[in-house]
């Protein structure tokens, strides 16, 4: 008989439960509004490093797309005149799926309008730190710029180094040379891994931020130095709860990004999805200056329940049967 029991009890719901709480009380106390936006939608991200689940459906012959970020439609809305908004919803990445992820998991993601680096990420480590339950959290934390991380721990400028001393860093066989090549992101985010992130501190948090201008994504380029971005992830020990921007505002800039996209998946044999317009049409008519927040529940869940396996915080696992 298949197992059909939930992975987790009754205690994990009611931990998880409280903790929805506690985020849910410090974001009405600070005024945002709880919005809800579509999962479904006839355009997906071009990303190259996030994959969407398509899904058929009889009101279209082309596939529609279950959302892996609810980004898009929230920065419609604060185009289209909404404050401060806040979202917690289910989302969909294709291909994912191990002891920290999972292809459908809870995501919390949040944006101020007019804050800048400094602001959104304070407001992040506080959110942490009442969600954990752990106050010092919220002014205990280290802050380390992308570049300066790599130096000090490795002796290389991410920012300017070949790709032989990458692979040197990480004393590569011919194998993995032959495997990443001349993917300068790919080899930065393996020695991001494998050395630096293990180095972190385990009782505070660490914000890394100013990331390269090629890993930009949805962040503005710093304004004082146009080769790194205003972007910033915060980790606990080699755990990352979050991710976040100052937002890039240009659609111009924006389009320019999306159809890079386009020809690295072109060029690599990654499917090509359909563009968001309605997302550049609102960046067009006008987004206001603002910054925003990703962060995964079930990765505050795991810290706060001291696991290292998210099938221990999730109702129910993943599942694939060949019958």
């Amino acid at each position: 008989m298949r197992d059909w029991r939930p992975s987790s009890g009754p205690d994990v719901a009611k931990r998880r439960a409280a903790l929805l709480r506690r985020l849910r009380a410090y974001f009405d106390a600070c005024a945002l509004i709880e919005v809800d936006t579509p999962a479904l939608s006839q355009a997906a991200v071009s990303d190259v490093h996030i994959e969407s689940l398509a899904v058929k459906s009889s009101l279209t012959s082309e596939p529609l797309y279950l959302h892996t970020s609810p980004e898009f439609f929230m920065k419609r809305m604060l185009a289209a005149g909404y404050p401060d908004i806040y979202s917690i919803c289910r989302v969909f990445r294709d291909g994912e799926v191990g002891r920290s992820h999972q292809p459908e998991f809870t995501m919390l993601e949040w944006y101020r309008l007019g804050f800048n680096l400094n602001s959104i990420i304070q407001d992040t480590t506080q959110a942490i730190a009442i969600a954990l339950q752990q106050p010092e959290l919220s002014s205990n934390y280290e802050t380390l710029n992308y570049q300066d991380a790599f130096l000090k721990t490795c002796g290389i400028d991410p920012l300017s180094c070949s790709i032989d001393a990458l692979a040197d860093v990480m004393a590569a066989d011919q194998q993995l040379r032959a495997s990443l090549g001349n993917e300068h992101r790919a080899w930065l985010d393996l020695i991001l891994t494998v050395k630096i992130l293990p180095s972190l501190a385990t009782d505070k948090l660490t914000v890394l931020q100013h990331y390269p201008a090629d890993q930009a994504a949805l962040a503005r380029n710093c304004p004082n130095d146009a080769a790194v971005a205003d972007r910033f992830e915060i980790f606990l020990g080699s755990t990352e709860i979050a991710n976040g921007y100052v937002e890039l505002i240009d659609s111009k800039i924006q389009s320019d990004r999306i159809a890079s996209d386009q020809t690295y998946r072109k060029n690599h044999g990654l499917p090509k999805r359909p563009v968001d317009q309605a997302f550049i049409d609102a960046l067009e008519f006008g987004l206001p200056a603002c910054a925003g927040v990703a962060m995964g529940l079930e990765r505050l869940q795991m810290l706060y329940d001291k696991t290292s396996d998210i099938n221990d915080v999730i109702t129910f696992a993943f599942e694939v049967t060949d019958d």
